[in-house]
């Protein structure tokens, strides 16, 4: 059985930076894309990033800048580059596989950001 496995999470300082890694475990995301999305307490989830298979990064006018999402192949592996964090990007963030049915049953369990000021 595949999986998405998150890592990378963890406590930082408003304006510094963390990069978040989303594996596939059992299976290749290489023909995926990716979604990144995060959901703070008490508010509806929301996308943050998406990687398409031919790699073309998609950002919300929110992260634009930011943010950047990459893909590394050998290692099946998804990152997202986190820059000049704000406490407001505070949240439990998680990747998603899109594409093909065989892709969208892939979905990450989340990992922990929390921003402090």
């Amino acid at each position: 059985q595949g999986q998405l496995v998150e890592s990378g999470g963890g406590s930082v300082q408003a304006g510094g930076s963390t990069r978040l890694a989303c594996t596939a475990l059992g299976f290749t995301s290489n023909n995926c894309g990716i979604s990144w999305f995060r959901e703070a307490a008490g508010k509806q989830r929301e996308w943050v990033s998406s990687i398409s298979m031919d790699d073309t990064p998609t950002y919300p006018e929110s992260v634009k800048g930011r943010f950047i999402i990459s893909r590394d192949r050998a290692k099946d592996t998804v990152y997202l580059q986190m820059n000049a964090l704000k406490p407001e990007d505070t949240a439990m963030y998680s990747c998603d596989a899109f594409g093909t049915t065989t892709c969208l049953q892939y979905r990450g369990q989340g990992t922990q950001v929390p921003v402090s000021s």
